[in-house]
């Protein structure tokens, strides 16, 4: 069970910084003055970088749950 908690804390930590990443490259980009497409494709991603998360998070409550309803 605890390689389970590290690979999920792991995966957090990855997760976390692509989305730091893709949220302050923009501002940054911005700030210089780098045009509009490059910002809105790094918003993209940072959009998908949040669903993705979400889902890895419903999934873990569910496994969790299944795990619990088991026990």
């Amino acid at each position: 069970m605890s390689e389970i908690k590290e690979v999920i804390r792991v995966a957090g930590m990855i997760l976390l910084g692509i989305f730091v990443v893709a949220v302050s490259v923009p501002l940054v980009l911005a700030a210089a003055g780098v045009t509009l497409g490059i910002i809105g494709f790094l918003f993209h991603v940072a959009v998908v970088v949040i669903k993705v998360a979400v889902m890895l998070a419903i999934g873990y409550l569910i496994l969790v749950g299944v795990r619990a309803v088991l026990r």
